[in-house]
């Protein structure tokens, strides 16, 4: 469908240009807007008639490009982004990156009319990006990337060990906690009868009484005591850990 732009679109044209459109994309957008006229006699003539005035804005814009393309031209920018201590950078730089700078300085560049020359950026240094304005004229920029090192809190967490001397400490650890019940088990038996005081006999004798001679261990004694030393040097062997 042909249609006659009424007002500039940056992506189809500008005032008085006669474009060929899908349908449904003129009926539901552009004419609703008033951006676009049917191409019609009658719209036609209204064009013709007004062709004077659409060609002063034409100039107009022609001017203003030129006197956007001196400034831009004459603009020196400076990026600071973070950076590593060899200049590798640690984000890329975009065509967002040189627009969002433009803006600080005061320059409405939309980021579809800055090219940066198929040049990917990812180290500090100077380089250039070209700008289109209008029509066919263009600027060209000049921009440099200043590495900026990001600083830290040094970690309050401790440093953790090297493996072996985790395995040391894990090792020590295991021995130091080696005792078991059975090693206290088998003392038992032996300060249990020294503690008991020998009952005093009801009659007093001048003659001191011969010493009580300490009672053979009985079979149940001696086992249990065989025993228990028996499972004291199992657990040494088996608590004893290879560093």
């Amino acid at each position: 469908m042909k249609v006659i732009l009424n007002k500039d679109l940056s992506s189809l044209g500008e005032e008085g240009d006669v474009k060929d459109v899908a349908k449904g994309y003129a009926r539901n957008y552009l004419f609703p807007r008033g951006i676009a006229l049917p191409y019609t006699p009658q719209i036609v003539k209204l064009f013709e008639a007004r062709k004077a005035e659409i060609d002063a804005k034409k100039e107009q814009k022609r001017q203003d490009a030129m006197g956007l393309k001196e400034r831009l031209e004459s603009l020196e920018l400076t990026i600071k982004l973070h950076a590593g201590p060899n200049g590798r950078l640690y984000g890329a730089v975009t065509t967002q990156t040189i627009a969002d700078e433009l803006d600080k300085q005061g320059f409405q560049i939309e980021r579809k009319r800055i090219d940066l020359t198929g040049v990917s950026i990812k180290n500090v240094g100077k380089y250039k990006a070209i700008v289109k304005l209008y029509e066919n004229s263009f600027a060209e920029i000049q921009f440099s990337i200043v590495g900026e090192e990001i600083k830290t809190e040094a970690s309050k967490t401790p440093a953790r060990l090297p493996r072996r001397r985790r395995e040391g400490f894990a090792s020590t650890a295991t021995e130091a906690s080696a005792e078991t019940p059975l090693e206290t088990a088998a003392e038992a038996p032996v300060e249990a009868p020294l503690a008991e005081a020998p009952a005093q006999t009801p009659v007093e004798t001048s003659v001191e009484a011969p010493l009580a001679e300490v009672p053979a261990e009985t079979p149940v004694e001696t086992a249990f005591a065989e025993t228990a030393a028996q499972a004291v040097v199992e657990n040494d062997d088996t608590s004893t850990v290879p560093a």
